[in-house]
């Protein structure tokens, strides 16, 4: 039987390109003898690199049977790639376009969110060119009670995103959110802990598995930013030390949010589980990394299963376009 090309696509030209290099690493290393990898390099200046050499992707799509869209952040996540691939007919993990382009647009997914009565925390958008940013800082602090989070509205891994806590500290978040997008969300504060949950398509004989939430504790007087994601300073208890009821209600909220966005194969979802006001969606990852300080590893492992499995799993779902 003739081994299935598979192409690793890793890289890109997107604020996450470090991180895309090590979960396409993840993936070269963990896929199964089954498969033939084909290692496929987009740089980023946005050039294609086929095992070393610069190619084109119409070279590419020629050369292998499937590609895992290893992926992070834009280009990767908004569907831009997956727009190329379906001109050219190509199976690919994770979402298709349309459903990749709402999942990386956090206004688009939080107006989702809201239709499906799923609670995400308040918010207020600004647009670079239709004000300055003292004025918008002034908004801010007349319109939410601080602390509040500042992020751009299409970014990943929590890129560009601050915690501010003094009317001071507004404008250089806006200025530093603005400089990964031209629009801006700014959030309400939710205090409680920090959770995520991850969802597999067709997994252990359900249509939506739900993987164990894992608790997020992050460096004291700090959050889950960028920075804290990739450190290593922020502790991660998977399965979190979440009660019966939080546990099954963030797995319910991850299968719901998967299916409300009209997502495909996987998706992680980040919440804040507040004692008062119950559990808020923050964003989703449509594409979740898969190095080895990322979190969709850590729940595969406390379910008993590995990344060889899961990424098998992941391209027979592509091949099978499931």
């Amino acid at each position: 039987m003739q081994k299935i090309r598979v192409g690793i696509v890793r890289g890109g030209p997107s604020s996450e390109y470090e991180v895309s290099l090590k979960t396409g690493q993840t993936v070269l290393k963990h896929l199964p003898e089954k498969y033939i990898p084909v290692d496929i390099l987009i740089d980023k200046a946005g050039l294609w690199h086929k095992d070393g050499w610069q190619t084109n992707p119409e070279d590419v799509f020629r050369n292998v049977d499937v590609v895992f869209n290893a992926l992070h952040g834009e280009y990767g996540e908004d569907g831009k790639i997956q727009q190329l691939m379906d001109q050219f007919s190509m199976p690919y993990t994770g979402s298709n376009a349309l459903a990749s382009a709402i999942g990386m647009n956090k206004l688009q997914s939080k107006n989702i969110f809201k239709e499906n009565n799923i609670k995400t925390p308040a918010h207020i958008l600004f647009r670079k060119d239709e004000g300055s940013i003292p004025d918008f800082a002034k908004t801010i602090f007349r319109s939410f009670p601080l602390p509040v989070i500042i992020k751009p509205v299409d970014r990943g891994s929590s890129v560009g995103v601050s915690k501010v806590l003094s009317f001071a500290e507004i404008v250089p978040a806006l200025e530093k959110a603005f400089t990964y997008s031209d629009t801006v969300l700014v959030e309400e504060f939710i205090k409680g802990r920090e959770a995520t949950c991850g969802v597999i398509d067709c997994y252990r004989n359900q249509d939506i598995y739900s993987l164990l939430p894992i608790e997020i504790v992050p460096p004291e007087k700090s959050f889950f930013d960028y920075e804290s994601k990739y450190n290593g300073e922020s502790k991660e208890i998977c399965p979190g030390n979440f009660s019966k009821e939080e546990k099954q209600n963030l797995q319910k909220l991850a299968i719901a949010v998967h299916k409300a966005l009209g997502l495909r194969h996987y998706s992680r979802t980040d919440f804040i589980v507040s004692p008062k006001r119950g559990i808020y969606v923050l964003e989703v990852n449509t594409l979740p990394g898969l190095t080895e300080q990322s979190l969709l590893p850590k729940s595969l492992d406390a379910i008993g299963s590995n990344l060889s499995h899961f990424i098998d799993h992941v391209i027979q779902l592509a091949v099978t376009k499931k």
